[in-house]
């Protein structure tokens, strides 16, 4: 029994030792109108735009970013996704979101979404 305290007790060094760091997150709801899709290439493909001043240089090259769209109330579906028949994709770049959307087929127009989308937007902070 004592060999085995010994054996332990280093273990038990190591792991009160470390230090658990917690970074926060931050969740951003953004009302998306049918109004705001852009065309990029002859409607073959749409995008949207969502303004994210908490996007800055640092964060967007060490942050981590979790993208969501609710078709239905209350129902987010993290993307990338295919929701009827249409590819829902993002991008981020310092300051913005892009949501792209196109025919999950990669043929004909895209039609727009007739219906607000709700974005959820998760920003958890990282260090490395």
């Amino acid at each position: 029994m004592r060999r085995l305290a010994i054996l332990l007790l280093p273990i038990l060094f190591v792991i009160s030792g470390c230090q658990e760091i917690i970074y926060p997150n931050q969740t951003i709801i953004v009302d998306i109108a049918p109004s705001s899709w852009r065309s990029s290439n002859g409607s073959q493909s749409l995008y949207t735009i969502i303004d994210m001043p908490e996007i800055s240089d640092t964060f967007n090259a060490r942050g981590g970013i979790l993208t969501y769209l609710a078709f239905e109330p209350r129902t987010y579906e993290q993307l990338p996704q295919v929701y009827n028949g249409i590819s829902y994709t993002w991008i981020s770049r310092p300051g913005e979101i892009v949501i792209e959307i196109e025919n999950s087929d990669g043929l004909g127009t895209v039609i727009p979404p007739s219906a607000m989308i709700t974005a959820k937007i998760i920003l958890v902070e990282s260090d490395y």
